[in-house]
């Protein structure tokens, strides 16, 4: 599965790993791949202003490494995850793109409603630096006991050919264990941009993952402080306090707010 091809130059990898603050692994292993999931879960936001700006998401290669390195800005799973995808094969990684189906409301979503990554070494890992409050280092494939996380404890579990990803005794995602190619994705990943039943559409997130294991996340003018122990502080910001809040809180330079469907139905909570 997967291979060691990619389209990075040596600057761009380099480029890479300065955006993340990480230095070059010496060898391609789990330590390493470990560091830099959390590096990256650290460095770049998990964000959907593209969708409330008006700004096209493109799923092409130079595109996402444009938008990560050059813009400073952050995206979605398939951005985020299509992104450390290209990083990990530059660095001598085996990567397969996974699809996945996320439980909510009850329910399963569509097929190829997320994207996770399945790196090959001395046994198969998860890697997931696409899905927000996650797990922190990268998950065994083929382990089916509890795995123990600075975010919780997590299983996976089989479900026929697919497997199951649980934080705890909440279900997060269905993995269909075959590799795709990062095309298979763009028509499920229009949907999540322009359609009204889609999540990403109903409201604006901007959320990082912070070095204690909190979380600071702006969601339309509410900027929220999330502890490691789950405590939270919200805040409502003014217009201009948000936009200064993009830039102090997730290095996001913006002209002008994103707008935010969900400030038609009111103020937030």
């Amino acid at each position: 599965m997967g291979g060691v091809d990619s389209p990075l130059s040596p600057d761009r990898v380099d480029a890479y790993l300065r955006r993340i603050g990480a230095a070059r692994p010496a060898r391609a292993d789990a330590d390493a791949l470990a560091r830099l999931q959390h590096a990256h879960l650290t460095s770049v936001p998990f964000e959907n202003l593209a969708i409330h700006l008006g700004e096209p998401i493109d799923l092409d290669r130079d595109a996402l490494l444009g938008k990560l390195l050059d813009r400073r800005r952050g995206g979605f799973c398939y951005e985020l995850n299509g992104a450390f995808a290209e990083l990990l094969r530059a660095l001598g990684y085996r990567v397969s793109l996974l699809g996945a189906r996320v439980f909510g409301d009850g329910r399963l979503g569509p097929p190829f409603d997320h994207l996770a990554l399945r790196v090959e070494l001395d046994e198969p890992w998860l890697v997931d630096v696409g899905f927000g409050r996650f797990s922190t280092r990268p998950l065994r494939l083929d382990e089916r006991g509890v795995q123990h996380d600075p975010a919780g404890g997590f299983t996976v579990t089989e479900h026929g050919t697919d497997l199951d990803v649980a934080l705890g005794d909440e279900p997060q995602y269905r993995l269909d264990p075959r590799p795709y190619e990062l095309t298979d994705f763009a028509p499920t990943c229009w949907w999540q941009a322009t359609s009204p039943a889609s999540h990403f559409t109903r409201s604006t997130t901007c959320s990082l993952l912070a070095p204690d294991g909190g979380r600071t996340t702006l969601s339309g003018l509410r900027l929220i402080r999330t502890a490691p122990d789950g405590a939270r502080e919200v805040r409502r910001l003014t217009e201009p306090e948000a936009l200064a809040a993009y830039r102090d809180h997730f290095g996001i330079t913006l002209d002008r707010l994103p707008a935010d469907p969900a400030a038609a139905t009111g103020p937030a909570s």
